[in-house]
């Protein structure tokens, strides 16, 4: 038990040691927001607001780019922020934001979904988190999938996939195969967290159950992007597998 355990601590210390290697660069939106690129079209948007009763929480979101579109993952958590991001994004990166994806209905996912639907931005979702909103009476995605759904942003491809409960009973993951970039959002834990945190709206019978689909699915991913924190490499999904177990 101890050598599994050593082994396991060494392979996330090896982990977090080869990720250190990467130099991120980082740009300020306003006091509020900063983005993170990871690659070349792929960006990490971290947004900071009061969410009660946890405070002033970090949350993040993606955003990936090719030949003059977006698709954006996740908004901050108010309409004002996500049009300071929008802007942002319309202004710096130069691209048109054609598709928006939620990972879940929570505030720090798609708080911003209605400012959104005033620019007429098409956006997909779980058919469990479009029928989430309408029982919560919250702004409804506009299209709904079951299993998987593929976007074509550009020329290239991003994949959304429902693999069961975890955080929440809808929450997804999108794969974002040109850039091996996974965003897993509050599904996934930093290497920072001791607990799984909120999962007042979720399953912990199933968590283990979905982390492990997850991490098997995607083995090769460079990138692991949780809903809150510091992103890294597949050791998230280590990690949180331990955390749920």
């Amino acid at each position: 038990m101890k050598v599994l355990l050593l082994i396991s601590v060494f392979c996330l210390c090896l982990a977090k040691s080869s990720f250190a290697q990467y130099q991120f660069h980082k740009f300020k939106v306003n006091d509020d927001i900063y983005v993170v690129q990871v690659s070349d079209n792929c960006y990490v948007h971290q947004s900071y607001s009061l969410i009660p009763p946890w405070g002033r929480v970090e949350s993040n979101g993606v955003i990936f780019t090719d030949n003059g579109e977006a698709a954006l993952l996740d908004t901050p958590v108010t309409d004002s922020l996500t049009m300071d991001l929008m802007n942002w994004i319309k202004d710096t990166l130069k691209v048109k934001v054609v598709a928006f994806v939620p990972n879940h209905w929570h505030v720090d996912c798609m708080g911003g979904l209605a400012y959104l639907n005033s620019l007429g931005i098409e956006s997909y979702a779980n058919e469990r988190t479009r029928q989430i909103a309408k029982e919560k009476n919250l702004p409804v995605p506009l299209h709904g999938f079951t299993d998987s759904l593929t976007l074509t942003i550009g020329n290239k491809k991003i994949i959304c996939s429902y693999l069961g409960a975890a955080h929440t009973l809808d929450n997804i993951v999108v794969w974002i195969p040109s850039e091996s970039v996974l965003f897993a959002g509050c599904m996934a834990k930093e290497l920072k967290s001791k607990t799984l945190g909120n999962t007042v709206d979720g399953d912990l019978k199933e968590y283990p159950v979905t982390i492990k689909k997850v991490w098997d699915k995607y083995p090769n991913a460079k990138f692991v992007i949780p809903g809150h924190g510091e992103f890294g490499g597949i050791e998230l999904l280590q990690h949180t597998y331990d955390l749920s177990k």
